[in-house]
């Protein structure tokens, strides 16, 4: 086939499209179509077999052997890149570093609605204003609607919010005077944002953090290590005003969803422009949107959770990870990339600060602060007259419980409740139970998608003992009446969740609200917000799971109870300790940030473990130190790379087979054993929603050998018969082995 002019030397696009091959695909350009001088990042919709796929132009040229065995492109979608400059080289990088094709890497920064090829979305205010004719016909109207609205518009052009505020229906009366050609809709500057409320004074050690930021020129890694109500907030507030007066973008990333609405009141009081939200909480077209406006330079203050580490940066000033430690930076699925590193890589390709805060950092953080790599600012003591709590260790063995609360914990809460105060009873398990037992024959409900011979994985108890779930897969089924292996009906829940803990402070406290927050109860958008607003400043309990640990400013909590922690002291998981530790601090932290004390009560059968005497003795920088030394004599991250090959496939030999021709390329690659090969090995969750699990540990103390094998050996396993008969994925640095 010949061009548009007739020639049949038509252009090669290179199309990166989202399949999991490694690999760019060439088209012809759609027929008719003039390419754009700038092609590379725009949108382009293509045949793929015997369906469509909308793709980003990753690269045009000449095809080396003519075009006239390749298909034509269906529609050009752009006019210009959506992904261009800083972001395309960064979205690059991230494919190099993952080992993960290029074209599943574009699809996963861009929103959903513009992965389907939907146009980029209009993001400018509209408002309404009289015409020539209006004014001059607005003297002789009738009474009704359209001349009152004409009165409104007459003189102003109000933009269609304000209108919505000032005249309910008058959207009817616009198109009318439209029709008559007395009004027009015309885009406005919008609304100024309200005046910024000034904060309070800082500290000196806030200061000094917020003067070291300012300082700043292009790239710098700040580590904010504060501890819990020090602040941190207040500096990044500070920060991002002085970008914003620089006129540059700041952009904000949260970890959970649940901070977002209070994070985005806080930051709309105090800075004075609007500040736009990004996370799975909003529909297709709200996140196009918020894209749309960072695209275009609009949106001058982001705030998300993990995704909106991809939003385009035209003039960036600065970026925020709050909580850099927490794990939901990480995803644990598709393209397994960790936001906070992305964030640190676009930073320094964008010449801007970016500001890595916790109370609790991560050991890998932590590191590179020692080491050099980022400046520690260090916030020692809780803002204004707050203290920290005092914290003691409830020794429970040889005590009776209550739905897992001893006597002094339930004494505690019906004391701190009497005198005003709010608790919160911290239980990390969601559900009413984590087991259903048969008190006769000792049959237990475990999944069936789940399980193998040797390992059983228990469905948790719901609803209060009517409905059994597998929170691994999410497979659902009603509690049996009678027990399946005996048919007896001594059916007993074992253990204490969220749900049995709100039962019985309910029944042990009838006249107290008794709020519980966990994924469960807080399904509806803002829920965590709108639980906590229905609690208020009133005397009562929270339950909570880790939803709850994180960056939530509680000033009436007084009492935190925190149960269940034996579990995390004995875990396999090289990360658990620090994990447990990390979660530990932050639930603390939430006790005493306001005018009243605190006090935080740990239970636990094992007071006398290593790690609680740490914590206790010399804080989370004393276990720190400690665990430092120990990941350094084991080898574990940050003094040694890894990488996880996972498999998975319906049949139990599969995985195997495919990871054991995974290790002989690998080892044939690597002839000088550079890189340490584990496995393969069964997943530590052997099977999961009815699939079996092996996965092969790549380890190095050096991340360039570890990348040099992981370049040369991908492309072979991508060709390796078992590929094909087997669900695999590579994680570069996971957060854990499961």
């Amino acid at each position: 086939m010949t061009s548009a002019d007739g020639s049949n030397d038509a252009p090669c696009l290179s199309v990166a499209l989202p399949v999991p091959l490694p690999r760019l695909f060439d088209y012809r350009p759609p027929p008719g179509v003039a390419i754009p001088a700038r092609a590379v990042g725009c949108r382009v919709r293509v045949p793929f077999g015997p369906r469509e796929l909308v793709g980003v132009v990753a690269a045009v040229g000449t095809p080396a052997h003519g075009s006239d065995g390749l298909r034509d492109a269906v529609a050009w979608l752009d006019d210009q890149p959506l992904l261009a400059g800083e972001l395309l080289d960064s979205l690059r990088w991230l494919t190099r570093y993952l080992h993960a094709p290029l074209g599943e890497v574009l699809a996963t920064a861009l929103p959903a609605s513009l992965r389907r090829g939907e146009a980029l979305p209009d993001t400018r205010t509209w408002g309404w204003t009289l015409t020539a004719a209006g004014t001059a016909a607005l003297a002789g109207m009738r009474d009704g609607k359209p001349r009152a609205l004409a009165a409104l518009l007459d003189g102003a052009v109000p933009d269609e919010a304000a209108l919505d505020d000032r005249m309910p229906g008058w959207r009817a009366a616009a198109r009318t005077l439209a029709a008559r050609g007395q009004a027009e809709r015309v885009a406005t500057a919008g609304r100024p944002g309200p005046a910024p409320v000034a904060g309070p004074p800082p500290n000196t050690a806030q200061q000094a953090a917020i003067d070291a930021i300012a300082d700043a020129r292009g790239f710098h890694a700040f580590l904010l290590d504060g501890v819990t109500g020090s602040g941190k907030t207040e500096v990044y507030l500070q920060a991002i005003a002085q970008a914003l007066a620089r006129g540059r973008q700041a952009l904000a990333l949260v970890p959970e969803i649940g901070l977002t609405p209070q994070t985005l009141a806080r930051f709309r009081e105090r800075l004075g422009v609007p500040v736009h939200a990004l996370h799975s909480g909003l529909n297709d077209s709200e996140r196009a949107q918020v894209w749309a406006a960072a695209l275009r330079g609009e949106a001058r203050v982001v705030v998300g959770t993990r995704s909106a580490v991809f939003v385009p940066l035209p003039d960036a000033g600065l970026i925020v990870v709050d909580e850099e430690h927490d794990g939901s930076y990480k995803q644990q699925d598709g393209i397994r990339y960790h936001a906070r590193d992305l964030a640190l890589v676009r930073a320094q390709a964008l010449g801007v600060p970016v500001v890595l805060g916790s109370a609790t950092p991560s050991l890998e953080t932590l590191h590179n602060a020692r080491s050099g790599r980022y400046t520690a600012l260090r916030l020692p003591q809780r803002a204004g007259a707050a203290r920290p709590p005092v914290v003691r260790v409830l020794d429970v063995r040889k005590r009776g419980l209550q739905a897992g609360l001893s006597g002094e914990v339930l004494d505690a809460i019906a004391n701190t409740v009497a005198t005003g105060g709010q608790v919160l009873v911290f239980r990390n398990r969601r559900g009413y139970a984590p087991v259903l037992l048969c008190h006769d024959c000792g049959w237990s409900a475990q999944c069936t998608r789940c399980s193998i011979p040797e390992q059983g994985r228990p469905m948790t108890v719901h609803a209060g003992g009517r409905r059994l779930q597998c929170h691994h897969c999410g497979h659902r089924q009603p509690a049996p009446m009678a027990c399946p292996a005996c048919a007896s009906l001594a059916l007993q829940p074992q253990g204490v969740g969220t749900e049995r803990l709100e039962e019985h402070l309910v029944q042990a406290f009838p006249d107290v609200p008794v709020v519980r927050i966990d994924r469960g109860s807080t399904q509806r958008r803002d829920g965590i917000e709108r639980a906590l607003a229905g609690l208020g400043d009133r005397a009562g309990i929270l339950i909570g799971t880790q939803m709850l640990a994180k960056g939530h400013d509680l000033a009436g909590l007084a009492l935190v109870a925190v149960v269940g922690i034996d579990e995390g002291l004995f875990s396999a998981d090289f990360r658990a300790p620090e994990k447990l530790a990390q979660l530990l601090i932050q639930v603390a932290g939430r006790a005493g940030r306001g005018a009243r004390s605190g006090e935080v009560l740990l239970q636990t059968h094992h007071p006398g473990h290593p790690l609680l005497g740490t914590l206790l003795q010399g804080g989370y920088a004393a276990f720190a130190e400690a665990e430092l030394l120990q990941r350094e004599v084991a080898g574990f991250p940050p003094f040694a790379h890894l990488a996880l090959l996972r498999a998975e496939a319906a049949h139990v030999e599969l995985p195997r087979e495919f990871l054991r021709e995974a290790v002989a390329v690998m080892a044939r690659l690597d002839a000088q054993g550079a890189v340490e090969l584990q496995g393969p090995l069964p997943a530590p969750m052997p099977r999961r929603a009815g699939f079996h699990r092996a996965q092969l540990v790549l380890s190095c103390a050096s991340r360039r050998p570890l990348h040099a094998l992981l370049d040369r050996a991908m492309p072979e396993l991508h060709a390796l018969p078992a590929a094909r008969r087997v669900r695999w994925s590579l994680d570069v640095d996971p957060v854990d082995l499961y």
